[in-house]
């Protein structure tokens, strides 16, 4: 990982929905959705992905302990539902997701955008669909806060991107490391370990760059994302989260999680 690489990095008006569905006839891809709780969110996701049915070839649900009706929904909006056993946590659902499907191409959602638009699966697979020099695709976004148009993703700026920065030349171009918006090779996810807690972003992000070098990476612009923000108290184990995965794959000493 040399300072000298950097991710490719594709605008909005670089997408080619006619070249991605042409390359795609060639390629298998699964789209796979933790969840917990997002009852409200899910339909509108799923409804967004299977615009274009003949682009996803598996759609898989990842229902982490749900106490509302997740599952049911996923199911009525035409998802494979699985129920994650035993642990939980996104870096265990993202786990029980990739077993359960084949596809070449894997492509990972966040539950609770309220705005995933149709061209989020095929804008994050087009990178990895044009090289195949490509490991890992990253979305990227404006992010709303309260009624501000930016100053969303506080766990992003103030931990994820200052530690790539300061530790991990070239990653710290990526502009949301943290992002639920992720498209992969099935090769790149199998040849790592993914993270069990929220940490499991920023490390598949060090750990493919590791394996394969910066040039592998490439960013995609998907607009604007709008979610839920959570209050800042919740933050703080997120943060804690990430910056202990990031540490820690740079061999600093850490005390023993509690």
């Amino acid at each position: 990982m040399t300072a000298s690489d950097a991710p490719w990095t594709l605008d909005r008006d670089q997408f080619d929905l006619g070249k991605v569905v042409m390359l795609k006839a060639k390629t298998s891809v699964a789209v796979v959705i933790p969840a917990k709780n997002e009852a409200d969110t899910i339909g509108a996701v799923l409804e967004a992905v299977r615009h274009y049915e003949e682009f996803v070839d598996e759609l898989v649900v990842v229902d982490d302990h749900s106490n509302d009706d997740t599952a049911t929904v996923a199911e009525h909006h035409g998802a494979k539902v699985l129920h994650l056993e035993g642990r939980g946590g996104k870096g265990e659902a993202m786990k029980a997701g990739l077993a359960a499907t084949s596809s070449e191409i894997v492509v990972f959602l966040d539950a609770d955008v309220l705005n995933t638009t149709t061209e989020f699966v095929p804008r994050l697979v087009q990178p990895l669909l044009e090289r195949r020099d490509l490991e890992l695709v990253k979305g990227y976004y404006e992010r709303p806060l309260h009624n501000m148009p930016t100053g969303g993703g506080r766990v992003n700026e103030l931990a994820a991107r200052p530690i790539l920065a300061l530790l991990y030349p070239g990653l710290g171009e990526i502009r949301q490391p943290l992002a639920g918006e992720t498209a992969s090779r099935r090769s790149a996810l199998e040849s790592i370990t993914l993270e069990s807690a929220y940490g499991v972003e920023i490390a598949l992000l060090i750990d493919i760059a590791r394996q394969y070098g910066v040039h592998s990476l490439a960013q995609v612009d998907l607009g604007v994302r709008r979610h839920r923000n959570r209050p800042l108290e919740e933050l703080r184990p997120m943060a804690v989260d990430v910056l202990r995965a990031a540490l820690g794959r740079f061999k600093v000493a850490l005390p023993p999680q509690a």
